[in-house]
């Protein structure tokens, strides 16, 4: 069995159930008027705020749009790049391209021209589709990229650099391309997060998507009565094999453009969502939203909603604290993975073990899990070392990178580069990514510890701690802090507070600023370390 599999299976059980729901609250013309009501209409030209399609529609645009690539010349072990918002068209458009036998290649839409034009040479992308955002984008390189011999537009006033995907696929095929493809096939490659410069690139096959569909239902228990809303960006695997739990279900799914408080809520309560996948800044958004009084969850319909999941990043106990008191009802669990490990879910807390908020987990279904000292060899107790995982959703290898892929794959073992430890009852905690440790006169310290105490002051909204460098004690910590909106703190606060700390933990620099995060939730240390690492720091800011 093979991914597609899953799609045609749904489109021939449940032919006319809704598979796909696309919320554009920008385009709602009256805030006081239902989604439904106004579904019909076009505010904007060519985009309605209010999209769906049926699992036989979802799997005939895929048909329809597979047709079209097999016309320009797609074949087998071809790479076709995705270039798209989330909408309604991602994924008939990602299922094409696996029906082609071809491999999806999705890039994220932050992407500046340079960083398309890697991305596209380094995956040996022959064909684009890309949507109006990126129009700007692509023009300033498609001369450049010779080897790309169609680009197919998404949406009204097609480029002229491009071919209209919506005017071309209605004259193409609605019946599955005759493509033979198996699970050891290569089906998709994936870009990382690129923090130690441009991405690389991460091959997965079959075996590894349909691995995650097995994942994501099992740990989620998804039925066809669920409703899961989507949010994060669909280029990454964090949001599309949560997804995936739907597919292998068969139910619905809601895919929201928006991140508001308010716009949440609203499309939980209107499309009946059961399950949401969060990020931690949405999380707190919603709960900072409801303590200041700008939403009150009591006029939306909630009480079908049962599980509220976090994931790519370290999940503040403190954070699902504060959610319990105003959602006591939701099942809560948090996912970890890699994009290396096809996404979520190699390591799982579980429904059941709330009381361990704070853990990633234990081994996901169908993985194994070891926490390694630099030798390879496994850490006894409670010691820090690397995390290790193994299962099905390993990457093949990083595309055309074979040192680097020497580097992380080892006998089977993926290298998370995640520093863990494991608690006397087998439940694993992140420490920090093994890059980011900061060694300070000697001693370790774990940006991740430091950044959960930060979190429990009242007036905080976000942190970051990066290392800055000195020359007495190599590394300083340094707290880079986002202050709640309508708040206001000062270093004395701040640095009292870090007292109940060892002194070698307590930040010797406090800055005020805001902390980047890039789209699926990760802060982005990298450009911190740009913005102040630039000279040495002599003296540390002295704490009490």
């Amino acid at each position: 069995m093979v991914i597609t599999d899953l799609l045609e299976k749904n489109a021939k059980l449940h032919p006319d159930e809704v598979a796909l729901v696309e919320i554009n609250p920008a385009n709602q013309p009256n805030p006081n008027t239902t989604w439904r009501e106004f579904s019909l209409i076009e505010s904007t030209p060519g985009e309605k705020y209010r999209r769906e399609m049926t699992w036989k529609e979802f799997d005939t645009k895929a048909n329809r749009f597979a047709n079209l690539l097999m016309t320009r010349g797609v074949k087998k072990g071809d790479k076709v790049a995705i270039l798209l918002m989330n909408c309604l068209e991602w994924l008939p458009v990602y299922f094409g391209i696996l029906k082609t036998g071809a491999l999806a290649v999705p890039m994220n839409y932050r992407y500046a021209s340079d960083e398309i034009k890697y991305c596209a040479e380094l995956a040996d992308v022959s064909v684009l589709i890309f949507g109006p955002e990126f129009i700007d984008r692509v023009e300033a390189v498609y001369e450049e990229l010779p080897m790309i011999k169609d680009r197919f537009f998404v949406g009204a006033n097609c480029p002229a650099f491009a071919d209209s995907y919506d005017r071309l696929v209605t004259y193409c095929s609605s019946i599955a391309p005759a493509v033979e493809y198996e699970e050891d096939d290569d089906a998709a490659i994936y870009f990382s997060s690129g923090t130690t410069g441009f991405p690389k690139a991460i091959l997965h096959g079959h075996r590894a998507l349909l691995a995650a569909c097995q994942v994501e239902q099992k740990h989620h228990s998804q039925t066809r009565d669920d409703v899961f809303l989507c949010i994060p960006p669909l280029y990454h695997t964090g949001a599309k094999m949560h997804w995936f739990g739907s597919l292998l279900s068969g139910s619905r799914a809601v895919i929201l453009k928006g991140v508001s408080p308010e716009w949440i809520l609203r499309a939980v309560s209107e499309e009946r969502a059961t399950i949401v996948w969060l990020l931690v800044p949405w999380a707190q958004d919603i709960l900072d939203a409801i303590d200041r009084g700008d939403i009150n969850p009591d006029e939306y319909r909630l009480s079908q909603w049962r599980l509220m999941h976090v994931g790519a990043q370290p999940v503040p106990p403190s954070l699902i604290k504060r959610w319990k008191e105003h959602f006591p009802n939701h099942d809560y669990d948090t996912n970890y993975g890699l994009s290396e490990s096809i996404g979520p879910g190699c390591v799982h807390l579980g429904v059941e073990n709330i009381h361990k908020v704070g853990a990633i987990g234990v081994p996901g279904h169908l993985w194994e899990a070891e926490i390694v000292d630099p030798d390879g060899t496994p850490v006894t107790g409670e010691d820090v070392g690397e995390l290790i995982v193994r299962g099905p959703g390993v990457m093949k290898c990083y595309y055309k990178n074979e040192k680097a892929s020497d580097e992380i794959l080892k006998d089977g073992w993926l290298y998370t580069g995640d520093m863990a430890k494991r608690d006397a009852d087998g439940f694993i905690y992140l420490v920090d990514r093994k890059k980011d440790v900061i060694i300070t006169g000697g001693e370790n310290l774990y940006p991740v510890q430091i950044e959960d105490f930060l979190r429990k002051h009242d007036k905080i909204k976000d942190v970051a701690v990066i290392g800055l460098p000195h020359d007495r004690l190599g590394e300083i910590a340094a707290a880079v802090i986002e202050i709640k909106p309508d708040m206001t703190a000062t270093e004395d606060e701040i640095n009292e507070f870090c007292l109940e700390l060892p002194r070698y933990k307590r930040p010797r620099k406090i800055i005020f600023a805001d902390v980047p995060r890039n789209p699926t939730g990760k802060i982005e240390k990298p450009k911190l370390r740009e913005i102040y690492c630039g000279t040495r720091l002599v003296e540390a800011q002295t704490t009490k």
